[in-house]
């Protein structure tokens, strides 16, 4: 296993001495702050962002993701970024020290490098030094099982290594551009970007492929009035264990972060008998790289399309808030934020007694524990009240007991409130989607 050294950069703002201070910012947090502060005051409230501790906490769980041991972390204060190596050389020379007495093999920086910056960096500490988007595409690498996953984790590593060519190694080098440095024909470089141009390509055509195939199965799902619930949220915030324990699914469900990737669909039966279809997608992160968005939009289409958003929450984590504030993010950047909501707090099970019993139900928020299967018919509940389609009323049936075939029907896909006897007929109360009614309008009493 290899050891990794952490690396975390806060920027520092100096504000007026009447306004305290905050948690210390991330880069990213810092910038949209400061976006945030310059809006007009009649606009919304900035989001929740996550502090410089709790943004570094979240690589030391990444890291542990991708297999790697730690080694050693290091929070920098800036005023500003160094736009050679982010941090600064004396800085740098401080850390390739300290990498080097804990024995470190890579160096893991909680921020966006440009090529050139992850260059000079590597010139300095003599170490591999790899950026936040490239950690979380290694973890995508590692999890990955279907073809359709591997298609996308390729696509998106190929569309981050090409603007890195340059400068990986003398074989890479581009010729010199003064008198007796003109070569013969095109450099290696250029050799390597030529093949990725043609690789990614040919990815693009397979993954158009996939999306194809998934918007026929899409359009034949849809053809049958049977709608899809899509389980949304932060990486592992318990979605996959959610899922099984509503559909018995037995997909892999792990603390490990993004142990999903490969989108799963299942039937579950709401108490009303409507059958509907619950997605496992894949989980958002703060920052979650562009490139892994645009792969991913094959997969993300479930989400686009579903009936109903069900966004799960780790209700026990300090960074609630903030993990929530970045779903909302990237729901905006696939335009599914205006959707039908249901919000569920997953892991109450890990929180305080008299914390949880606290805890209240409403109309946009239910409190469960996968784990522990606490509130799951309440949450099926909720699915089913807040369903638009194929929409569950209230009717009363006579059917003739000769009719064996709809009786049959009734009793699978309703909610009987009484049945009665009545001169060779039946007299039934039931609860039943709109579909089902349809079928039976003809004894409607």
């Amino acid at each position: 296993m290899e050891r990794a050294f952490l690396v975390g950069v806060e920027y520092r703002h100096r504000e007026p001495a009447s306004k305290a201070a905050k948690s210390p910012l991330t880069a990213g947090a810092a910038a949209a702050r400061d976006a945030a502060a310059a809006r007009p005051a009649n606009t919304k409230p900035s989001t929740p962002e996550f502090s410089a501790e709790e943004s570094l906490a979240e690589l030391k769980a990444l890291a542990e993701s991708a297999g790697a041991v730690i080694a050693g972390e290091f929070l920098q204060h800036r005023d500003r970024p160094d736009p050679a190596t982010l941090i600064g050389k004396g800085k740098l020379e401080e850390i390739a020290g300290a990498a080097a007495s804990a024995g470190a093999d890579l160096i893991l920086f909680d921020h966006d490098l440009t090529p050139s910056q992850q260059r000079n960096i590597e010139g300095v500490v003599h170490r591999r030094v790899i950026d936040r988007t490239q950690l979380i595409l290694d973890i995508f690498a590692r999890h990955a099982r279907t073809r359709e996953g591997q298609l996308q984790v390729e696509l998106a590593q190929l569309e981050y290594m090409l603007p890195r060519l340059a400068g990986r190694g003398v074989e890479m080098s581009q010729l010199g551009g003064g008198i007796g440095t003109r070569g013969p024909g095109e450099t290696q470089l250029e050799t390597d970007r030529r093949k990725i141009y043609r690789r990614i390509r040919h990815v693009k055509q397979q993954i158009e492929n996939v999306r194809r195939i998934r918007a026929q199965q899409r359009q034949r799902r849809e053809s049958v009035p049977v709608p899809t619930v899509a389980l949304v949220g932060y990486t592992n915030a318990g979605k996959s264990t959610l899922f099984n324990a509503l559909t018995q699914a037995g997909v892999v469900a792990s603390p490990r972060m993004f142990a999903t990737l490969d989108p799963t669909l299942r039937h579950v039966m709401l108490p009303s008998k409507r059958k509907v279809l619950l997605s496992d997608t894949v989980g958002f992160i703060r920052s979650l790289p562009h490139t892994l968005v645009s792969a991913f939009r094959a997969t993300l289409e479930e989400v686009q399309r579903a009936s109903l958003i069900v966004h799960v929450s780790d209700g026990a984590s300090p960074t609630l808030a903030e993990q929530d504030a970045q779903v909302e993010v990237v729901l905006k950047e696939l335009e599914a934020q205006h959707k039908p909501r249901l919000h569920v707090r997953n892991k109450v099970d890990l929180l305080a007694a008299k914390q949880r019993d606290s805890l209240r139900d409403d109309q946009a928020t239910v409190h469960v524990s996968a784990v522990k299967e606490i509130g799951l018919g309440a949450l099926l509940d909720r699915i089913d009240q807040t369903l638009q389609q194929d929409p569950v009323s209230r009717v009363r049936l006579r059917i003739p007991q000769s009719e064996g075939k709809a009786l049959a029907m009734i009793e699978a896909r309703t909610r009987v409130y009484s049945r009665a006897y009545v001169d060779g007929a039946v007299e039934l109360e039931v609860e039943a989607p709109e579909s089902v009614v349809r079928k039976v309008k003809q004894w409607l009493g």
